[in-house]
């Protein structure tokens, strides 16, 4: 029984770990997201400015 007791703890184990991962794969997948969407807002941000600054013009 001890031997099956101690591969159900291994597997238990292994899952917890899976979800460690998990976890982590997330967090580098939103950094990456992020750092996109800096960057093109940073590409972007002259026509955004002009884009506004014509918005504005039609409302004045």
């Amino acid at each position: 029984m001890s031997e099956v007791s101690k591969n159900y703890q291994t597997l238990v184990a292994l899952k917890e770990r899976e979800e460690g991962q998990t976890m982590a794969e997330y967090g580098v997948v939103l950094a990456v997201i992020t750092i996109a969407v800096f960057g093109a807002l940073t590409l972007l941000s002259g026509n955004i400015e002009d884009a506004i600054s014509r918005v504005a013009g039609f409302i004045s």
